[in-house]
């Protein structure tokens, strides 16, 4: 991987983390349960995302 490749996935990999812990606030202080579920669902799928991006380097 070129030095500039691993850039974009640094990058992406804090992008993620970002939207982690964005999800992640706004799962704790949402009070309808269907839009807590979503941002929980959302949590979960970045989750995911950052683990792929991890796993390319």
């Amino acid at each position: 991987m070129s030095p500039k490749e691993l850039l974009y996935v640094e990058d992406a990999l804090g992008h993620t983390q970002y939207m982690i812990r964005q999800c992640q606030e706004a799962a704790n202080t949402l009070t309808d349960p269907a839009l807590r579920s979503q941002a929980q669902q959302l949590v979960n799928s970045n989750r995911d995302l950052f683990t792929k991006f991890y796993n390319l380097i």
